[in-house]
């Protein structure tokens, strides 16, 4: 077969054309063609190129084989133009190789250039391959023969159209090998199918072995597959009941027992639809039973359901069907045949299998039963004690048992009634009243039981509706008992509404009458029906008023009643209640105010307290202490009067135009001690005090008889020294007014200031200590220098003892 195409074309300069169009050219090219898969050796000869020239030329190979994939496979002898072939070439790689054939001269410019195809024959070394190694499918067992199974599919690479490519399928082998079952495949479309009748419980699984075989001329190759095929189990087994376990014994008026229990065998897989069961009821009209399948036994459980009467029937019969939940289906081969399907036999469906039971009822004690379990009565309200109202009969159904009872009352909410145990009379106990909460639209409701005498007592029920007929027993009734009216030029109205707990006929509309003088202030306009129009005449003042009324319903009973009627201006509220719930809600708001205004003012009077306790705190300087003595005196307590004694304190001139109101407003809040101390400091320390001289000063003259918080030490002494009555007088006139002012401060609660009283805070302070009378002298000393002048100016002559 030649398979080449020469493409000849020309790439030489215009000089060599010049000798092409001189010179007649030819090629001889062989046929080429390399069989795939070629034993060898190598390399041998593939054909040889031959060219007509005058002169030498040498030729070059290029393209598929030899400088590209498949590299290696062909070359070419320069000077003689053979081609060699170096190696196998696979046909399933590269069914051509493209090549480009070269002529060159000897000063090495191209002569000719020609493209070449080798083609590669196909011989037949590929086998038919399957798409999968394993086919694995499950089928249901009443599947019938000649349906389709499951499809193979197989492929070979080899040349198409040819017999190396062309192939048939085939079932080599299938386990198990059952007389019953046969399976068979298309030989070119690879379908599988069976013939005969599929049985899970003879085999759940089948292996068929599938071979693919080419048509190959020098050698037939072939490939083979496994298909397994699981039979899925159906339901070609009826079940049968084999037995039944149980009492077969219900006690009348009990539900949700279980007297019987139906055992069934299935050869077909446990627990597999084609396995479990359903159960059916027949011959049972009053649905007193049911049956429920046991999901792990496959037994049928009867249950009650609904009470049975042994009067009415002592034994029950039923008849109890079973199958299967997977509907019936069989196979059976009858002739197999040469060619075609087999001859068999398939049924769908069957009659269940039934048994039949006897269920046996037990009698029990049965409570007693009403004729009538819900009874009518009519009664007349307040009819009197003893009124008879109806009469209940019951019975007790008992064959059996003992069937005396007793009647009595089960509910009776106002205990209107009584009732004859032995005959079931009903009479009245109280009189009967309508308007009695317990009565709902005109009907008074009871309970009655019937009660036996079994062990333990059972009761029968009934239920009294009574229905009590109206009486005017009540009169009219107003819904409010005061209402408002504006004050105007002309006539005003409000309504006057009222009520009658009786029905009709004994009820509204209602007849309104003013009684009194109230010709020219009030009048009814309208004065019937439900509500009433109570018009206030202009010549009536505003302020509270009172109207009596009389209000008769349609059979003339009447209710009289006083109406507080309050008249108010209503020029600026619509009536007077909104104008009350106004004046109210301001009410609400000035009490607000008021309240806010209070707080507010506490809370400065607070903050003045806080703000003025702040400025009068005097904080003890460790500084101006450090040179002082202080004496311990143990006489101030908190809560004890301390007043100065009948001293004279003498001033310099500077401190006499000074105000004592002055002062003690500076010093108000201390303790006296303290007080006194600065007095002493701020008169004695003065920055001029030397520039006086000593017989220009007062002095203080004390009674050291009294006791006297100098401030820090207790001195007891006689004066010898007598002054003028003028300065005396005017430092007593001081120290009174001093003292007056203390009393109009005893009222204020305490306060304390540097933790006086606190030795423990004090530590860096010490205490004096006197050893005796005599060392008085020696300790006055050591007070520092404010003190020794105070000192040198209230020392007396002489201390005594």
């Amino acid at each position: 077969m030649l398979c080449f195409f020469l493409l000849v074309f020309f790439l030489s300069s215009a000089k060599c054309s010049d000798v092409l169009s001189r010179h007649r050219r030819s090629w001889i090219i062989d046929s080429f063609t390399i069989e795939e898969g070629h034993p060898g050796p190598f390399p041998y000869v593939l054909g040889k190129i031959n060219i007509e020239r005058e002169y030498q030329v040498y030729f070059d190979l290029f393209g598929e084989g030899v400088d590209e994939e498949p590299k290696g496979v062909l070359s070419i002898h320069k000077e003689s133009g053979t081609v060699y072939v170096h190696r196998p070439v696979d046909y399933e790689e590269k069914t051509v190789l493209k090549l480009k054939f070269e002529a060159r001269k000897t000063d090495s410019s191209i002569d000719t250039k020609v493209g070449v195809e080798i083609s590669i024959r196909d011989i037949n070394d590929n086998p038919p391959r399957f798409r999968r190694d394993l086919y694995e499918i499950s089928i249901a067992e009443e599947n019938a023969q000649g349906s389709h199974v499951l499809t193979v599919v197989a492929y070979d690479r080899d040349q198409r159209g040819t017999p190396n490519s062309m192939f048939h399928y085939e079932i080599k082998s299938v386990t198990p090998n059952l007389p019953d079952t046969e399976f068979f495949i298309d030989e070119f479309g690879g379908t599988i199918s069976f013939k005969g009748c599929l049985d899970h419980e003879v085999a759940e699984m089948f292996t068929v072995l599938v071979e693919a075989k080419d048509h190959g001329e020098a050698v037939s190759l072939s490939s083979s597959t496994t298909v397994v095929i699981h039979v899925k189990d159906g339901n070609n087994h009826l079940p049968t009941i084999s037995g039944q376990t149980g009492s077969g014994k219900v006690k009348e008026d009990e539900v949700g027992t279980s007297p019987l229990r139906v055992h069934v065998t299935d050869k077909d897989t446990p627990n597999s639809l084609a396995w479990r069961v359903k159960y059916t009821i027949q011959g049972e009209d009053g649905e007193h039973f049911t049956i429920e399948t046991d999901a792990d036994t496959n037994d049928g459980i009867l249950k009650v359901v609904k009470p049975l009467d042994y009067e009415e029937r002592a034994q029950r019969e039923l008849s109890i069907s079973v199958e299967n939940e997977m509907p019936y289906f069989s196979c059976k081969v009858k002739e197999r045949t040469s060619s075609g399907l087999w001859k068999v036999d398939t049924s769908t469906g069957d009659d269940p299998h039934s048994v039949q039971v006897l269920i046996e009822v037990e009698d029990t004690n049965d409570p007693p039963v009403f004729s009538v379990t819900v009874k009518e009565a009519m009664l007349e309200e307040n009819a009197p004690i003893g009124t008879w109202v109806e009469k209940v009969i019951a019975s007790d159904p008992d064959s059996s048992h003992a069937s005396d009872f007793v009647y009595k009352v089960g509910n009776d909410p106002a205990g209107w009634v009584t009732l004859d145990p032995h005959t079931g009379d009903i009479t009245t106990l109280k009189a009967p009243d309508r308007e009695s909460p317990y009565v709902v639209n005109g009907i008074y409701t009871i309970l009655l039981h019937a009660v036996d005498d079994g062990n333990p007592p059972l009761t029968g029920t009934a239920t009294l509706n009574i229905h009590v007929t109206d009486q005017n027993d009540n009169v009219p009734q107003l819904t409010v008992d005061n209402v408002d009216v504006c004050v105007s030029d002309g006539p005003t109205t409000t309504n006057i509404t009222a009520f009658d707990l009786d029905g009709n006929p004994f009820g509204g509309p209602f007849l309104f009458q003013l009684l009194g003088d109230v010709k020219g202030k009030w009048k009814l306009s309208p004065s019937y029906g439900y509500t009433a129009g109570l018009v206030k005449e202009p010549g009536v003042y505003s302020g509270p008023h009172t109207v009596k009324l009389r209000i008769s319903d349609i059979q003339g009973e009447f209710g009289i009643y006083n109406i507080s009627v309050t008249v108010c201006d209503c020029s600026v509220t619509a009536n007077c209640q909104s104008h009350r719930d106004t004046a109210t809600k301001a009410a609400f708001g000035a009490i607000g105010i008021a309240f806010a205004s209070l707080f507010l003012l506490l809370f400065l009077m607070l903050m003045a307290v806080v703000i003025t306790c702040k400025k009068e705190f005097t904080t003890l300087q460790s500084a101006d202490s450090s040179g002082q003595t202080l004496l311990s005196s143990n006489i101030e307590k908190a809560g004890t009067d301390c007043k100065l004694p009948d001293c004279f304190l003498a001033m310099s001139p500077y401190k006499r135009h000074h105000d004592l109101s002055d002062w003690q407003s500076q010093h108000d809040g201390m303790q006296h001690r303290q007080v006194l101390t600065k007095v002493m400091d701020e008169n004695f320390s003065h920055k001029n005090f030397g520039d006086y001289r000593r017989e220009n000063m007062s002095y203080l003259f004390c009674d050291w008889n009294q006791d006297v918080s100098t401030g820090n030490f207790l001195y007891k002494g006689n004066s010898s020294y007598e002054s003028d009555t003028t300065v005396r007088a005017l430092l007593h006139q001081r120290v009174s007014s001093l003292q007056e002012r203390e009393e109009d401060l005893l009222g204020d609660q305490p306060h304390l200031y540097a933790d006086e009283g606190d030795s423990d805070n004090l530590s860096e302070l010490e205490d004096i200590t006197i050893p005796d009378n005599n060392s008085f002298q020696k300790v006055l000393k050591d007070l520092g220098p404010k003190f020794n002048r105070l000192a040198s100016i209230c020392k007396p002559p002489h201390i005594q003892n």
